[in-house]
C-alpha cells in the first residue's frame, strides 16, 4: 500500500482547464467525515484518495485563477472583493481536502498493519500536504511553460521562463521522490505523522474578530 499516493503524482502539465471547465460543487467527494478503508480493497482506497487529490487540485487551480484576477488594477473594487472572497473559499476547501487525504492514508496504514509506535520519529510534513505541494508545482510548471511560447515578449523572457520551468520540474521530481520515500517509511514503521487540523479562523464568524465586531454592530 506504500504506493497508494504515487500512481499519479500530478505529472501532467497539459494546460489547466478554464474556470468553467474545472467541474462544480457536485464533483465534490461525498465525504463529510474521515472514511475508513478497512474492509475495502486497496484499489477502492486508492480511488477514494484520488478523488480527494483531484478535488484538491481543482481547488488549487481555481485559487490560482482568482489570485490572478485579484491583482488587476483597472476593475471596480467589487470585483476584487469578489475574488478575495473566492480565494478564502477555495483555500478552505483545499485545506479540507488535505486533511481528508491524510485521514484516508492513516486508515489505509492501519488496515495494512503498519507499525505505529508512539516513540517512532515524527515526520513534520504529512503526505496530504506533500500531495498539495505537488499540485501547486504542476500549476506553476504549466503557467511557466505557457510563458515560453508567448509571441509578444522578447527571446530573453522566453529563455528565462524555460530556465525557471526546468527548476520547477526538478523541484517536482525531488518532491515526488520524498513522498515515495515517506510512504515506504510509513509502511515500514520507520516514521509516523500526526493528523493536524488547520482550524482556519478567518472564515469562522465566531472566531474572526472583525466578523464578530460586525455582527455585534448589526445587532445594535
Amino acid at each position: 500500500m506504500h504506493d497508494l499516493t504515487l500512481r499519479n503524482g500530478f505529472q501532467d502539465t497539459s494546460p489547466c482547464p478554464s474556470k468553467t471547465g474545472l467541474g462544480s460543487q457536485a464533483d465534490h467527494p461525498a465525504v463529510a467525515h474521515p472514511v475508513p478503508v478497512s474492509g475495502q480493497s486497496d484499489r477502492d482506497a486508492h480511488v477514494l484518495l484520488m478523488q480527494w487529490a483531484r478535488w484538491n487540485h481543482r481547488c488549487n487551480a481555481l485559487l490560482w485563477h482568482e489570485e490572478d484576477l485579484a491583482r488587476r488594477t483597472r476593475v471596480p473594487d467589487a470585483e476584487i472583493a469578489a475574488s478575495k472572497r473566492a480565494i478564502d473559499r477555495y483555500n478552505q476547501q483545499r485545506n479540507d481536502a488535505v486533511e481528508r487525504m491524510d485521514d484516508l492514508i492513516t486508515e489505509a496504514l492501519q488496515h495494512a498493519g503498519a507499525p505505529m509506535a508512539d516513540d517512532t520519529p515524527l515526520h513534520s510534513e504529512t503526505p496530504g500536504a506533500m500531495i498539495d505541494r505537488l499540485s501547486i508545482l504542476a500549476l506553476k510548471i504549466q503557467a511557466m511553460t505557457a510563458q515560453t511560447v508567448r509571441d509578444d515578449v522578447d527571446p530573453a523572457h522566453r529563455a528565462e521562463c524555460r530556465r525557471r520551468a526546468a527548476v520547477l520540474t526538478q523541484q517536482r521530481e525531488d518532491l515526488m521522490g520524498c513522498l515515495s520515500r515517506l510512504m515506504r517509511d510509513l509502511h515500514a514503521g520507520r516514521v509516523r505523522f500526526k493528523l493536524y487540523r488547520q482550524y482556519k479562523m478567518y472564515n469562522d464568524p465566531t472566531l474572526n474578530p472583525a466578523l464578530v465586531a460586525e455582527a455585534r454592530q448589526g445587532d445594535d
